[in-house]
């Protein structure tokens, strides 16, 4: 028995042997982890591979201490509806650091296998299963290659350190087309090898090529998997699709993404960019002056004036307090000094009757109403820790908090759908502090929850859109600091989600917050300002960060103690200048137009079909976070 036994594993393993078939390998090839824990190396040496299982080609990954062909550790299942049957030989273990973090839909996810902390990293993906891959080069001088699956999750960086990344693509061609995107040269997208595949990618939406149906439809059925499994990652797709299909260099290198103009030593693609020269801006003086703007009844008389001034330069002290409740829509800018009475008549018998809604409810109520019992909850804590270096909210039973607490209470009665989220205090505080008014900063607050409010929704759909409209933005700026972020697996930009959801509260002076609040307000020169302003901080840290020995960790760090090292001045500027040089660029890419307010549909592309099918194109090209209140004025006539 025992004799027949080891004959079958024999004839088994012989067909194991005959079954693999080595077509391309490279040593040097390193995986580079984003180092979350610190007990594991964040750059592990080994192979990379080119095979074929049982006649199925395969990419592979396997480290050094692996010195068989044996199959990795991590393997790619089919996606819903292909059919076969998902391997259940390997012990799931923890996911990757990489993985998606939704866990929804698992049977799209790789299966690692608790092995060797090197180990861990192996992959064996499927031809049939690579969606993309980028290839950049490194500030060191090494090229390295992203690889994205279909089920649109992105493998850890592989870095070429001996070279080699020219044979391995030629090496893929044997099997599938690589097609590489005109507008980012770095990036192609595989196809079978089936004649009408590639041609029948661009025929299916206008907007989005590339197969990006199949990217849209994932968005929409599962969007935090989608995003969150890397956000840059994900704009890539998008950025080959921005040319139309019959553009004379959408099809140039398809056939050898080596790029023959490559001298041998592979220096990384260049990049196709129609940015000129960015303008040297300089701020104004703050507006001190407001009388002059109204007239006999007290309308005010040029409010894209004032709004333009206000962008320049912001306000001086002792007009903020009547500007505001302009700029937040709590006056109409056309409104009368006698219709500005009444509206503040009206505005707080409103508020008093809502603050009495929350302040009438007894403790006994209140034990039978989880929801009002947790938000209060959360604003007491909250408001003890919010300012409380500003002298108008140090100290214990200061007034300051006092009104803090109600506002921040009363709104949980005015929006209870949303209630209260933590870091709503951080908007209301400078409101409070220069109204100094429980009534007008209650409805300046209303106003300003107008252009964030979805930033605080559960669903955190606006700030996925947001992080998508950063990185496209930065991708069309700074490739080179795009490669690196990608390079330490920090492309998904997650450590500027605090600057967006609260509007760079924390990461400037409380007095500069004041300053940049208001220029942000104007909504000049585009709603999505803000964005600009966390692009110019992140170029402003490129030479701290690029050719740097920076991981995961250190960047995150980096970018959290840049807090109150900012000056706004040079980062206003900065943003005003990305803006002015975009502007100016002849081909800028349609997705950045959306982005910057730039590109305005005609009436024939919104009925169109095509222009509808594409839902990812328009999720991007929305406003930050909410529409402005309708009593914002949006001054289109940014010099």
């Amino acid at each position: 028995m025992e004799k027949r036994s080891s004959q079958t594993s024999e004839r088994k393993m012989e067909e194991i042997v005959e079954d693999y078939k080595l077509i391309f390998e490279k040593e040097g090839v390193y995986l580079h982890t984003n180092a979350k824990r610190s007990n594991q190396d964040t750059s592990i040496p080994g192979f990379i591979r080119v095979v074929e299982r049982a006649g199925l080609p395969a990419l592979e990954w396997s480290p050094l201490e692996d010195d068989g062909h044996n199959a990795p550790a991590v393997l790619y299942t089919k996606k819903d509806g292909e059919g076969g049957e998902e391997d259940t030989k390997f012990d799931p273990g923890y996911e990757p650091d990489w993985a998606v973090i939704s866990t929804v839909k698992k049977d799209r996810e790789h299966v690692p296998v608790k092995d060797s902390t090197a180990g861990q990293w192996a992959f064996s993906l499927p031809l049939s299963e690579l969606y993309s891959l980028r290839r950049a080069r490194f500030s060191l001088g090494r090229n390295f290659l992203v690889l994205t699956s279909r089920g649109g999750h992105p493998l850890p960086p592989l870095h070429f350190h001996r070279g080699g990344t020219r044979e391995l693509l030629r090496a893929l061609q044997r099997y599938i087309i690589l097609d590489q995107s005109p507008v980012d040269g770095r990036l192609f997208l595989a196809y079978p090898h089936d004649s009408g595949a590639l041609s029948q990618s661009f025929d299916k939406l206008q907007l989005l090529d590339d197969g990006g149906s199949d990217l849209v439809s994932r968005f929409i059925q599962d969007p935090y998997a989608t995003t969150f499994g890397g956000f840059s990652k994900v704009t890539n797709f998008f950025k080959a699709a921005l040319r139309p299909p019959d553009s004379p260099a959408h099809f140039r290198t398809a056939q050898d993404p080596s790029l023959h103009s490559q001298p041998d030593d592979e220096p990384g693609f260049e990049v196709i960019t129609c940015l000129g020269p960015r303008p040297d801006v300089t701020r104004g003086q703050p507006l001190n002056k407001w009388e002059e703007f109204l007239d006999s009844e007290g309308r005010v008389k040029n409010p894209e004036k004032i709004n333009e001034l206000v962008f320049r330069g912001g306000i001086t002290p002792p007009l903020r307090k009547e500007i505001w409740k302009f700029l937040l829509g709590f006056y109409p800018w056309n409104s009368t000094a006698k219709e500005r009475e009444d509206i503040l008549r009206v505005k707080t018998d409103e508020y008093f009757r809502m603050k009495v809604q929350w302040k009438s409810v007894s403790e006994e109520q209140e034990m039978r109403n989880s929801l009002l019992r947790g938000y209060r909850s959360l604003i007491e804590r909250d408001v003890s820790r919010t300012d409380r270096n500003n002298t108008f909210f140090s100290g214990n039973d200061n007034p300051g908090l006092t009104l803090l607490h109600d506002v921040l209470m009363t709104y949980c009665m005015y929006n209870f759908d949303l209630g209260y989220v933590q870091g709503m205090s951080d908007l209301l505080s400078p409101i409070l502090f220069v109204t100094q008014n429980e009534v007008e900063s209650f409805w300046c607050l209303t106003g300003f929850m107008e252009l964030v409010h979805q930033n605080f929704e559960e669903s955190q759909e606006a700030m996925k859109q947001q992080l998508l409209q950063l990185s496209a933005l930065l991708k069309a700026l700074d490739p080179e600091l795009c490669d690196f972020l990608d390079s330490q697996d920090s492309g998904s930009l997650c450590f500027c989600f605090r600057w967006l959801l609260i509007w760079f509260k924390r990461e400037f002076s409380f007095e500069d917050i004041l300053i940049l609040w208001e220029v942000l307000w104007t909504r000049l020169p585009c709603d999505n300002f803000h964005l600009l302003i966390a692009c110019s901080i992140l170029q402003s840290q490129r030479g701290e960060l690029i050719g740097s020995d920076h991981d995961f960790n250190t960047i995150l760090k980096h970018i959290n103690e840049l807090t109150m090292r900012l000056d706004l001045q040079s980062i206003l500027c900065g943003a005003e200048a990305i803006y002015l040089q975009l502007v100016q660029c002849k081909e800028l890419p349609l997705q950045v137009q959306r982005v910057l307010g730039l590109y305005v549909p005609s009436s024939s592309e919104e009925d169109s079909p095509d222009s509808q099918a594409s839902e990812m194109q328009r999720l991007l090209s929305q406003p930050q976070a909410g529409a402005a209140s309708s009593d914002l004025t949006h001054v289109p006539s940014y010099p």
